[in-house]
């Protein structure tokens, strides 16, 4: 069964309820967004790589959540 969902605008699609499991993917994201930003924003130097992998948590923390924001039930759809 193919279901097109090409009518729907973003701001239908953050405010339509999302599955349970995008929801803990979007807490999971942001948190390890948040990890990611506070080590790069940090006071202190870190060394090299952990500055490189803090980049990384943070940017993949943040397109999961966005990600799993956008997703919707296909009971909204229809």
């Amino acid at each position: 069964m193919k279901t097109t969902v090409k009518s729907l605008s973003v701001r239908k699609r953050l405010s339509s309820p999302s599955p349970n499991f995008f929801e803990r993917i979007k807490i999971a994201g942001l948190l390890l967004g948040g990890i990611g930003t506070a080590l790069l924003a940090s006071p202190i130097v870190l060394p090299a790589l952990i500055t490189s992998i803090a980049g990384y948590l943070a940017t993949a923390g943040l397109v999961a959540s966005a990600v799993a924001a956008v997703t919707i039930e296909e009971k909204a759809v229809k």
